[in-house]
Parts: C-alpha cells; sequence; structure tokens
C-alpha cells in the first residue's frame, strides 16, 4: 500500500495540471477514472466523455460498448485491490457504494473521488445531473442537446398518454424467481414513475422500491400486464416457460400473452434515455392480447 501510495500522489501532482482530453497531458500520466455508478456511467457515454474511463462496477451495463471495460465488482460488495489493480487517478461515486471499510481504505490513500451534487432523480434533476456533469467534462454542448432530446421525447409520451381511456396495471419481475420468491418493483420505485409516465399503473406498495413477493401474492395481485427483466426472462427463455410459472399462469397478463422482456438497467434510474424508454413502455403495456 505504501509503494502505491507514493506512485499515486506523484501521478495526481502532474495530472492535475491537465483536464480530460487535454493534448498536452502526458501520457505517461493520463487520467484513469473508476466510475462506480451505472447512472452515470451511461451519462459519461452519452457525453462522449468516456476516454479516460478505466474501469466500472459490474452493475454498469450500458450502452453495449461498456461491457469492454474492466469491472471491478459490484458497487456495493467493492475491493479496493480490485479497485488499485486500474491506478485510478479519480473514482466517481454516488455514495451507493460500499463496503464501508473499502470505501475508508480508498479514503486514507487520498485517492481523489467524486459524487456530482444532483440526484437525479425526478426529470428535472435527471437533467440537471446531465448538465452537472457536461460541465465538469467539459461538453456543455453535448449536455444540452441530451436534455432537448429528453423534454422532446417526454412531451411526446405524456401527450400520448393523456388521450388513454384506461389504464393497465402492471407488475415488474426483477431477477426471476428464487427459491420461490419473486423480485418484484413497488409503486415507490422509479419503474413505477416510468410505467405512470406511459399510461400504466403500479399498483404494489411497499416501503422500499423493491420487495419480495409469494407466488399467491402475485396470483392475487393479477397485473393486466407483465415485465420481466433481462437475465430472468433469458434464464426462462420463452414465453410458454414464464407462463409456467408459479402464481403467475393465472395471471390476466398469462391469459393474454401480455408478457414481455425489459432492460434491467432502463428500469432503475433516469438518465438522458428516459423519454425514448418511456416510449418504448407505452408501446408494450397499451399492447393487446397476442394472437
Amino acid at each position: 500500500m505504501k509503494n502505491y501510495l507514493a506512485l499515486f500522489l506523484s501521478t495526481a501532482v502532474l495530472v492535475s495540471c491537465g483536464r480530460f482530453g487535454n493534448k498536452n497531458q502526458k501520457e505517461e500520466n493520463p487520467v484513469r477514472i473508476v466510475c462506480l455508478s451505472k447512472q452515470y456511467n451511461e451519462i459519461i457515454f452519452a457525453l462522449g466523455a468516456q476516454q479516460n474511463l478505466v474501469a466500472v462496477d459490474l452493475s454498469s451495463t450500458y450502452p453495449p460498448e461498456i461491457k469492454k471495460l474492466t469491472t471491478v465488482g459490484y458497487h456495493r460488495a467493492l475491493s479496493a485491490e480490485g479497485i488499485l489493480s486500474m491506478k485510478p487517478t479519480l473514482i466517481i461515486h454516488d455514495n451507493n457504494v460500499g463496503p464501508e471499510q473499502v470505501m475508508k481504505q480508498l479514503s486514507d490513500l487520498k485517492i481523489p473521488m467524486l459524487v456530482f451534487k444532483t440526484k437525479g432523480e425526478d426529470i428535472a434533476s435527471a437533467k440537471a445531473l446531465t448538465s452537472e456533469m457536461g460541465d465538469y467534462f467539459n461538453k456543455k454542448k453535448q449536455a444540452d442537446s441530451l436534455n432537448e432530446k429528453l423534454d422532446a421525447d417526454m412531451k411526446t409520451a405524456l401527450d400520448a398518454a393523456t388521450t388513454l381511456k384506461d389504464k393497465p396495471t402492471v407488475m415488474i419481475i426483477h431477477f426471476g424467481r428464487a427459491n420461490n420468491v419473486y423480485l418484484t418493483m413497488t409503486k415507490h420505485s422509479t419503474s413505477a414513475k416510468l410505467i405512470e409516465w406511459a399510461g400504466g399503473e403500479i399498483t404494489l406498495d411497499g416501503e422500499r422500491g423493491m420487495m419480495q413477493l409469494s407466488p399467491e401474492v402475485v396470483a392475487k395481485t393479477d397485473p393486466d400486464v407483465l415485465l420481466l427483466t433481462d437475465f430472468g426472462y433469458d434464464q426462462l427463455g420463452s414465453l410458454d416457460k414464464i407462463k409456467e410459472l408459479p402464481g403467475v399462469a393465472g395471471t390476466k397478463a398469462a391469459k393474454s400473452n401480455r408478457i414481455f422482456r425489459v432492460e434491467e438497467h432502463d428500469m432503475v434510474y433516469l438518465g438522458p434515455r428516459t423519454g425514448a424508454i418511456v416510449l418504448n413502455l407505452q408501446k408494450l403495456i397499451r399492447q393487446h392480447a397476442a394472437q
């Protein structure tokens, strides 16, 4: 650790003189960013600011090219060794990281860490976060363009939602089924906001954004539409297999074949693509029974 600390401090002094993408920066002392937030990472790529990104956490799966980068573990189960092996000059995270002793160890090494001020929990703050990150990475014009598109897509989606006569009930199952328990999104989740904007409704109540449900509760809830995130859907492999799941078979969603696959990273945070995601959800949940 002492040798790494000495190397880090000498590197930090040199890179502090430059900014991201500075051509005058010496190649032997590049900016090396490890980012531990899926929301931040998507925005970094959308801004075109990923040139100094060397590693991410396992939950960062969008855009597809991010999978070429080294991963340093799940954002709540990190190891100092994995992060330090990337020789970071900056660690970016959203405070949803751990364990605590690992973060303290990294802090004790005096590695610069950055948490953006804006939370990005609604459309206004999602735009503000994109702007804040655009300013930081010298990508203000790109941030403005992303926010303009988000506004346009959201207007299209919300205008269409006002013309709908009914509001289908939706259940979102995350990670499929484990030990005969379903992990589902509640009305207090980001997913619920997306579904509401799309013209549907998640009726499942709970103190947190996700909760575990038994097959009996799933059957009793009886949603009009069932969405499975990619891992669970792909693991089962087909609509027929999903319809055989305990608690699912008797639902209105199963009887009408209104069961669809969604990407997990589309459903759990807001960002530049949120408007486009809402438009896609609108198409899914408004589909009639499959023939």
